[in-house]
């Protein structure tokens, strides 16, 4: 596939951007001791995420910025680990963890690359506070901030993937969607969007090893700079 005509690309964060359960993992440590089994607790809390996100979709909750989902599922997390006594303050500092996740060794490189030629922004279903905060961290170099909480709708619902072309004011198929998630690609693909697939192996731990490649994406990459490298920057 050729770039021609590609004028923005948007960006999954949560495990294509950034190291989610590496960046968890050592904030439970910092906080909560070493005693505690840190990469478990990673897991489970990422495990609540897409159900949280489901009671917005579905109408019983009122739209719920990701903050406050992670600060409610937190409180069961703690629960079934044995660790219901950790006090408020900590576990509002447990909620930060995900402000502070550390981008793949290829991410800054590959975006400043990326950047000189085309127009970058996170398509997250993280609030818009977390997005500047991982952006000013790292050095995340975006045009802006798009996603979730700027339509008040998750993904994969269609207004998300719809909110990134109206928003930059070109066509769908001006839009590059780039995850490590084969659903959230299929879900841009249904909406007019091109994608991009990065396989990402580390990012449940080896534990759940993702496919190397999505047949159905316009591009497959192992890094950012070859996704670069593919667009001809």
């Amino acid at each position: 596939m050729t770039a021609e005509g590609v004028r923005a690309l948007v960006f999954d964060v949560f495990g294509t951007v950034v190291d989610w359960r590496g960046g968890v993992a050592r904030e439970v440590s910092r906080l909560l001791g070493p005693a505690v089994d840190a990469d478990a607790l990673a897991d489970d809390w990422r495990g609540r995420y897409v159900p949280s996100m489901e009671r917005v979709r579905s109408g019983e909750l009122p739209w719920t910025p990701l903050d406050a989902l992670h600060r409610e599922s937190l409180s069961s997390v703690l629960a079934d680990a044995g660790l219901a006594s950790v006090p408020a303050e900590v576990r509002d500092e447990l909620v930060l963890a995900w402000h502070r996740l550390d981008p793949w060794p290829d991410v800054l490189p590959g975006l400043r690359r990326l950047r000189r030629e085309f127009v970058l922004a996170p398509l997250s279903n993280g609030n818009i506070a977390l997005q500047v905060d991982l952006a000013r961290r790292s050095g995340l170099p975006w045009d802006c901030v798009l996603g979730a909480e700027v339509v008040r709708h998750y993904k994969p619902d269609p207004e998300v993937y719809d909110s990134a072309a109206q928003l930059l004011a070109v066509p769908p198929s001006s839009v590059v969607m780039v995850a490590a998630h084969v659903d959230d690609l299929a879900a841009a693909r249904a909406r007019g969007l091109r994608t991009a697939y990065v396989h990402r192996p580390d990012e449940f731990g080896g534990r759940v090893v993702p496919p190397a490649s999505d047949p159905d994406a316009d591009w497959s990459v192992a890094s950012f700079e070859e996704l670069a490298d593919h667009l001809g920057v």
